[in-house]
């Protein structure tokens, strides 16, 4: 069901509960839970990770699968190099091991692209980033 059905749903019920005499005094829904599937993903990660890559191409996205695969991306202030990055989401809930980033990095010798090791602790610079972002998406979606 779309976000904009849901809500009218949400919305219909509760109607429908307060002229019952449910009142207020029902606990209210947590919109902005942990666990997310109007995708197949949470979609706190995946807003995320389409946030925090939106400076590269995209060749790959499926937001059923969870993967997020970038085109090879070069910074132009070096560029003799080229990243291309894959963000896979791994479960429902907002959790750190839910998420999997991976990097694969070039170097240009002459005429031809060589795979080069990736700088250290690249990966995991980029998985903060997307858990800090998505972190901030969930508490704006609560407040």
């Amino acid at each position: 069901m779309r976000n904009g059905a849901m809500i009218l749903l949400a919305g219909a019920l509760s109607g429908l509960l307060t002229a019952c005499g449910g009142g207020n005094d029902r606990p209210r829904a947590d919109l902005a839970a942990s666990r997310v599937t109007a995708i197949g993903v949470n979609a706190y990660l995946w807003r995320a990770a389409l946030d925090t890559l939106s400076f590269m191409p995209m060749a790959q996205v499926d937001s059923n699968g969870g993967v997020i695969v970038t085109d090879w991306y070069a910074n132009p202030q070096a560029p003799n190099e080229r990243v291309k990055v894959t963000v896979s989401i791994l479960d429902q809930d907002l959790r750190a091991d839910a998420l999997r980033v991976s990097a694969v990095r070039q170097q240009l010798q002459g005429s031809q692209w060589l795979d080069a090791p990736v700088r250290a602790g690249t990966v995991q610079k980029l998985e903060d980033a997307i858990l800090t972002r998505a972190r901030d998406i969930r508490r704006a979606a609560i407040g």
